[in-house]
């Protein structure tokens, strides 16, 4: 069973706390208007991958486009000055709860309903605290973001409209899942744009 979450429901300072100590926060809009045409600047400019994984005995093209970002590594600088824009935000808001910066940004490139991601959390590697943050901002098209207990239970379908803002919180990669599901409507490109602490993918 699904739980439509109506954008609504969440004011730019609410946040809702899931279960097992998980939380998001949903802020609508929070883009300003300098960025229209960001998402074809960012088809443009960004260095995208076509990635393969291995699905039981078969090697499968990753139904999206990737590029991920160190910002610690001066050879893979952010490639537009509006995500480094994001990030300055993002920290004036989150890096004190967080205890630290973000010091990532990785993109996807979701060219049409066909394009998606199956249910996961971002894998919390070497130096990455066990509560951690990964902010998600979406450019483009609106894509249904799902959310769902590990292990089962009821899920959240959330619609990610050009300019809102995800952050997903405390214990949520751990205990719980996400995916941007495919979609027979219709729909342009969208571009999911992540941020995250060191140790976090």
């Amino acid at each position: 069973m699904t739980q439509a979450v109506q954008g609504s429901l969440f004011d730019h300072s609410e946040r809702r706390w899931l279960a097992d100590g998980a939380w998001i926060d949903v802020r609508s809009a929070w883009l300003t208007d300098d960025s229209d045409g960001l998402l074809d600047d960012l088809r443009a400019a960004v260095p995208w991958r076509a990635e393969r994984r291995q699905m039981y005995d078969r090697v499968l093209d990753v139904p999206r486009l990737v590029s991920f970002h160190d910002l610690a590594d001066g050879n893979n600088p952010v490639p537009h000055p509006m995500i480094a824009r994001m990030r300055r935000r993002l920290n004036d808001i989150y890096a004190g709860e967080l205890g630290e910066p973000f010091t990532t940004v990785g993109m996807c490139l979701y060219r049409d309903g066909t394009d998606s991601v199956a249910w996961h959390g971002d894998t919390l590697g070497r130096g990455a605290t066990d509560d951690t943050m990964v902010a998600i901002v979406s450019v483009g098209a609106t894509r249904t973001l799902a959310l769902r207990p590990r292990g089962g239970g009821q899920s959240l379908r959330l619609p990610q409209h050009h300019g809102d803002l995800l952050v997903m919180g405390g214990s949520c990669q751990r205990t719980w899942e996400h995916a941007i599901p495919k979609t027979a409507t219709p729909t342009g490109p969208r571009i999911s744009v992540q941020f995250r602490p060191r140790g976090v993918r």
